[in-house]
Order: C-alpha cells, then sequence, then structure tokens
C-alpha cells in the first residue's frame, strides 16, 4: 500500500461516525524504587515506594483512545464506570480527546472502574493489582446500554463492540445485543470479545489466533504455534457462520483475513527495536472499523490496521496509539516478514531438483532475465571476518552495564545479553555505525551508565572495530604469507561462481555494511575485487551518502532496469529486503562461515522471513546455478 493512498484513507477517516462499547478500563502504571522506602512503624514491613506514577486507558477505553488519534468526525463511548476516583480520570481523559461521554453510564453499587495497576521495578512488572474484577450490572443499567447501542446503530457509520473482563456480560444483555444485531444486519459491527465470542452473530469478526482456536473448538495453548493452514481453516468456518468478514491477528506474523472469496495474509513488519505489544489488538480493532467505516475493502484495512500495529508494537510501557504522522512514516519503507512458518521448520523446505537450492515462494521468479546482482561480501562471499557477531556482544554488553559488567546480578546480565542478542540477529547486514548508535540507546534505556560516561556511535564503533581488525588483520597476515590460501577464507564455490557471471557478461556490485575503505582492501587483498565491475561500495558513516538501499535504487534507475533484470545475494536481510522492495530478484546464502560451506539453520530462518526467494547453503552448485542463470 503505497504512502500516497494512506494519506486517502486518512482523509477518509475523518469523515466517519464512531460508537464503542465496551470494558471502559484503566491502566495504572506505579514506578517503583527498587531500594524501597522505610519499615513501617506499625507493620514492621518494608514499604515500597512510588517513584512516578501515571494512568492511560485500557480495555475498550484504549481503544476509544486508538479511534481519536485518527480523528474521525465523531466519537461516542457506551459503557459502565465506578463512582469512584478511577472513574473520574477515565472521563476526564476521553472528555480531552473530544469523545462523546454522555452515554457512559455510572452505576454507584456493587461497581468498580475497572483498574488495572501494574507496579514496575527496572522495567520488570510486579504482580498485578486488579480493580472491578467481581463488579455485577444491573438489569436497569443493561437496559439503558442497549437503549444507548440502539441510538448508536442508527446514527453511526461503525459500531466497535469490545469484550475483554471476564465476567463483564450476562445472558440478559448478550440476548438484547443480539437482537440488536440481527435488527440492524446491513451495519457494520466489529466484535472484538475475549470470552462470548462464540455467542454473536452478524457481527464483523476480529480475534487472535488463540481465540480464532477456541472458537473452532480446538484447545490451544497461548505458547503454541497455529499453522497457517489452520488460521485459514478457522477463519473460514468462521465466515459461513456469521457471513461476514473474519480479521485473525497473528502477533508478529501479521493479519490474516477471511471475506468468503478470498483468504489472504498482511505479513507483520519487522522492528530492530525491543517492543511492546500490549494494545496492539485494540490498535488493529480500531483502524479495522474506522476503514470499514469509511467504505474501504475488508483487504484495504486490513492492510491499513498492520501499519498502525507496527506504530503501537513500538512504544513501551503505554498502551500507546497511532497517529496519522507515524502511520504514514512506517508506510514509506516497511520491512515485512515473510513466510514465518517455513523459516521455522525446515522440515517444510522444498528443493529444486535433489539441489541444495531451497525455494522460498509459490511463484519462482524468471532467473535468466538478471544482468545486475548486488553481492553482500562478509559471509557471503568472505570469511575474513567470521564471528564479528561474538566480538559484538561482548562490546555491547560491557557498555551497557558499565562497572557494574562484573557484578551485575546475573537477571541483569542475561536480560541485557538476550536483548543485545536480539538485536544482533536482526541487524545483520546493516551498517556498523547504525548498529553502535542502536547501542546508544540501549545504554540510555537501561539508565546503568551515566549519561557523562556514555559514548557516542563512533567511539563505540571504534572499540568494536579495533577488536574486530585485531582478529582480521591476524588472518590477512596468514593468507600473505601463504599459510592459509583463497578457498580458507571464501565461502565454498563463491570464487568460481563469481568469475562464471563476469564471463557471461553480468555486472556485478559489491556492497557491504563494513566500512568502504576496509571492504575495497580486503576484496584486493583477496584478489577478487577486479570481478565487481559496477564497483564496491561500503559504509561511510552517513546514511545520507551510503546505505544498500542507495546502491540497489542507483543501480536501477541509471541502467532502467526492470525489477527481475537485478538480484541481490547475500547472507543478511538488508540487501534481500531492498531488493525485494525495487521487485528485484533475493537470493540467501544460509553459510557456514566457520565450515565455510553447508547450511546455518539460523540465517536460513531470518533470510526466508526477510523474503528470500531461493536459499542456498554456499555455491557448490554452480552449474545448476548458472543454468538458472540462463548462462
Amino acid at each position: 500500500m503505497e504512502p500516497s493512498y494512506v494519506q486517502q484513507i486518512l482523509d477518509k477517516i475523518t469523515k466517519v461516525k464512531v460508537a464503542v462499547y465496551g470494558d471502559l478500563c484503566l491502566d495504572a502504571y506505579w514506578i517503583l524504587n527498587p531500594q524501597g522506602g522505610e519499615i513501617s512503624v506499625e507493620t514492621g514491613l518494608q514499604t515500597q515506594v512510588v517513584n512516578s506514577h501515571y494512568y492511560s486507558l485500557g480495555g475498550a477505553s484504549n481503544i476509544i483512545a486508538n479511534v481519536a488519534a485518527l480523528k474521525p468526525a465523531y466519537i461516542q463511548a457506551i459503557g459502565v464506570i465506578g463512582n469512584d476516583i478511577f472513574g473520574r480520570e477515565l472521563i476526564s481523559q476521553l472528555q480531552n480527546l473530544k469523545v462523546d461521554t454522555s452515554t457512559v453510564i455510572v452505576q454507584p453499587e456493587n461497581f468498580d472502574t475497572q483498574t488495572y495497576a501494574k507496579r514496575l521495578i527496572d522495567d520488570i512488572e510486579e504482580p498485578r493489582i486488579d480493580f472491578g474484577f467481581f463488579n455485577k450490572r444491573t438489569s436497569k443499567v443493561n437496559s439503558l446500554l442497549i437503549r444507548h447501542l440502539h441510538n448508536a446503530l442508527e446514527n453511526c457509520d461503525v459500531i466497535i463492540f469490545n469484550q475483554q473482563v471476564y465476567g463483564s456480560l450476562d445472558d440478559e444483555f448478550i440476548e438484547g445485543a443480539n437482537a440488536l444485531f440481527e435488527q440492524f444486519n446491513h451495519k457494520i459491527i466489529v466484535l472484538d470479545s475475549r470470552h462470548y465470542g462464540i455467542r454473536f452473530k452478524n457481527i464483523y469478526r476480529k480475534t487472535n489466533e488463540h481465540e480464532a482456536a477456541v472458537l473452532n473448538n480446538i484447545e490451544f495453548e497461548t505458547s503454541d504455534v497455529l499453522a497457517l493452514s489452520d488460521v485459514k481453516k478457522f477463519a473460514h468456518q468462521m465466515f459461513l457462520e456469521s457471513q461476514k468478514p473474519v480479521f485473525i491477528t497473528r502477533g508478529p506474523y501479521g493479519i490474516s483475513m477471511d471475506d468468503g472469496e478470498h483468504f489472504y495474509t498482511i505479513p507483520g513488519i519487522q522492528h530492530l527495536k525491543k517492543l511492546d505489544t500490549v494494545g496492539a489488538g485494540d490498535t488493529v480493532t480500531s483502524s479495522l472499523a474506522l476503514c470499514l467505516g469509511a467504505k474501504l475493502s475488508p483487504y484495504e484495512a486490513a492492510l491499513f490496521a498492520n501499519f498502525t500495529a507496527a506504530v503501537t508494537v513500538q512504544k513501551l510501557f503505554q498502551t500507546g496509539t497511532a497517529s496519522p504522522e507515524e502511520i504514514l512514516e512506517i508506510s514509506q519503507d516497511p520491512d515485512y516478514i515473510y513466510h514465518p512458518e517455513l523459516s521455522e521448520d525446515i522440515r517444510q523446505a522444498v528443493y529444486l531438483n535433489n539441489s541444495e537450492i531451497e525455494v522460498c515462494c509459490e511463484n519462482l521468479p524468471e532467473f535468466s532475465n538478471i544482468r545486475h546482482i548486488v553481492f553482500d561480501h562478509d559471509g557471503t562471499i568472505s570469511t575474513l571476518r567470521q564471528g564479528w557477531e561474538n566480538i559484538m556482544e561482548p562490546v555491547m554488553v560491557k557498555a551497557i552495564l558499565g562497572e557494574q559488567y562484573f557484578h551485575a546480578d546475573e537477571t541483569l546480565y542475561h536480560r541485557v545479553l538476550q536483548q543485545v542478542r536480539d538485536y544482533i540477529d536482526k541487524s545483520t547486514g546493516i551498517e556498523t555505525w547504525i548498529q553502535m548508535q542502536a547501542l546508544v540507546e540501549m545504554v540510555r534505556e537501561f539508565g546503568i551508565v551515566s549519561p557523562d560516561r556514555i559514548l557516542d556511535k563512533f567511539g563505540y564503533k571504534k572499540i568494536f572495530n579495533d577488536a574486530l581488525m585485531e582478529i582480521v588483520n591476524q588472518r590477512i597476515a596468514k593468507f600473505q604469507k601463504k599459510e592459509l590460501n583463497i578457498d580458507d577464507y571464501t565461502i565454498k564455490g563463491s570464487i568460481a561462481f563469481l568469475k562464471a557471471l563476469r564471463i557471461k557478461g553480468v555486472k556485478l556490485y559489491l556492497a557491504s555494511g563494513t566500512d568502504d575503505a576496509d571492504v575495497k582492501n580486503e576484496a584486493e587483498v583477496l584478489g577478487y575485487a577486479d570481478l565487481f565491475d559496477g564497483g564496491i561500495y561500503g559504509a561511510l558513516g552517513d546514511s545520507n551518502k551510503y546505505s544498500k538501499k542507495m546502491v540497489i535504487r542507483r543501480i536501477i534507475h541509471e541502467n532502467k532496469l526492470d525489477g527481475n533484470q537485478m538480484a541481490a545475494i547475500g547472507d543478511g536481510p538488508v540487501e534481500l529486503r531492498e531488493s525485494l522492495k525495487c521487485q528485484g530478484i533475493a537470493i540467501g546464502i544460509a553459510s557456514d562461515e566457520i565450515r565455510r560451506y553447508g547450511l546455518n539453520y539460523e540465517k536460513r530462518t531470518r533470510l526466508i522471513k526477510a523474503g528470500a526467494q531461493i536459499v542456498m547453503p554456499d555455491f557448490s552448485n554452480t552449474s545448476y546455478l548458472l543454468k538458472m542463470f540462463g548462462c
């Protein structure tokens, strides 16, 4: 979906009138001091001290906040709160969003505003404190809610019906709501119900894959992975029951949708940042409903909702919303996660003619048209820098922990280590200085090192590069002394493949995240620099001067290429994603850099997720590859 069309959708949404019914909740965030407070004189117990506290809209209230962020013409809130301080805070926040709260009912007895108090120590959530867990609505309140829903169905373009709190609906209310939904069957009613979804009819259903399994009478643990084939089956069964579109969210795997005629899967979007998925489902519900209310197709609604969720998951420790500006920004250049099921289950692999070449897409593109190829360097051709991850990891961990590196408790150490490993895995292939900029942000996020002792990206890069180049220079020295030869420092078959392509007139380019001078020197030392007649490109420390994206787009522009006349070949996600964005071909090399041949399973996973159309362990099938390339 092009950004220009995203803007058109945002403009259409501003004309939509929407009502939101549901469990109006408040999220309370209490940031505790890990040192604790005084010893209580009365009880003798250690007290907990709140450093700061803030409150945000949760449950259906968060859906309203997400709706408000997209600036529709009118928003109506329908629900129940208690006569308490949390209820007053909730109403105040809704009114600040210019929401019509005249249909929010205050039930003074047997009802507390549903509030979730989240106590955080060092970014880790302690056991939550819940208010309103045993609420009971009166028949009078139920009748009044039904009346408000009736009026909203008459006057609004779309209704969001949300339920998240167990026990919040009774038979009386469900029967009344179903009677209304049947009466207004022509209206768009988007249902997102955590516990009672199976009991509602005549609705557009939005659910997650766990709830989809339950709705299809399948026992499914939240830790289980649901196969796409099962998602497809469940979605269609739910469509047959309602005769209206079904949307199933799949976390990082994106959104699947069945509209009766087609089943679509919109892939999730890759992020390098730390993520918080709390509230992402609410974002999807709100944006789906607004798009449907604006008369967009269900498929377009799902595409748009995927962008909005990609915005909110990046907002930590808040049930965030997605603004039009943020949605437009993420639609400019999204990095999709392709074929996640295949990537994580090698048993599904399909190979070309008994070769080691794995096909990772339904329709293999025509390789014989390729006349320009961009190669990554490290791990694709050269293994001089093999093990860079093992150097970067301790550099990052030490930078984050500072003087606590040798003394940090095991929990903190492993939390830092896991975040570093996750980032390195996702960022493979990008320029080192960008990785170091991310390190600066991580150091600040953990807050262990005092601000005056935090280095900039170039300072951390020098520490990493000095450690790495010590090893690289040792390897180059062995090569120059002829103690080791070219086969000891290159992926199997890579040089022969490069030479064969050059003989056949394919123009070759080398693009690396390594510093420009270093990658050129290493290609010269190993003796294949002259094969890259299109040029050798490395990082220049400035995203305005160099990126793999810039190299690929310049090649296509300067040579007036159709997409399938160019390919990117690499062992990292960056070059593959950028090639696909230009309709080019993406070839993954899942190389084992220690043996220099054979498959690296972790690389295979990340390359398929990046969109690789084929994945190979090395270039040992050179003759077969050359036939594919029409050589």
